[in-house]
């Protein structure tokens, strides 16, 4: 299946569609434009971009709220939390303290800027 995200004027995603691989297939090979001509005639919208469901092309699967940033031909999820930072080369959010690397689960914590460890027993 070939997957295309809408984008608005500023190049947010505003939903994800679904395309069977036939449709955008020539010879094949997937035709990106093939897929952006069927679905603006379809949807009456021009501004589409292929998105990748393994991540093989522009960095992330898009996602709702995602923005396309065309200078490194990448989808960006949301910033998490103002205090992280966009990796340049991979384009996803870092935090300023890296994850804890010991097996247990925690969540970001904005106020204290440090990592909370999740207890899962009750």
């Amino acid at each position: 299946m070939a997957h295309f995200a809408k984008l608005d004027e500023n190049n947010f995603v505003l939903e994800v569609i679904v395309l069977d691989n036939y449709m955008i297939t020539v010879n094949g090979v997937e035709i990106e434009q093939k897929g952006i001509d069927f679905l603006s005639q379809l949807y009456n919208h021009n501004n589409w971009k292929q998105t990748s469901y393994n991540n093989k092309f522009r960095k992330k699967y898009a996602g709702k709220g995602y923005y396309y940033d065309i200078i490194r031909d990448a989808f960006i999820e949301p910033k998490p939390f103002p205090s992280w930072t966009l990796n340049e080369e991979t384009c996803i959010w870092q935090s300023p303290i890296p994850y804890p690397n010991d097996g247990k689960m925690y969540q970001w914590n904005e106020e204290t800027g440090n990592w909370i460890e999740i207890n899962l027993t009750r």
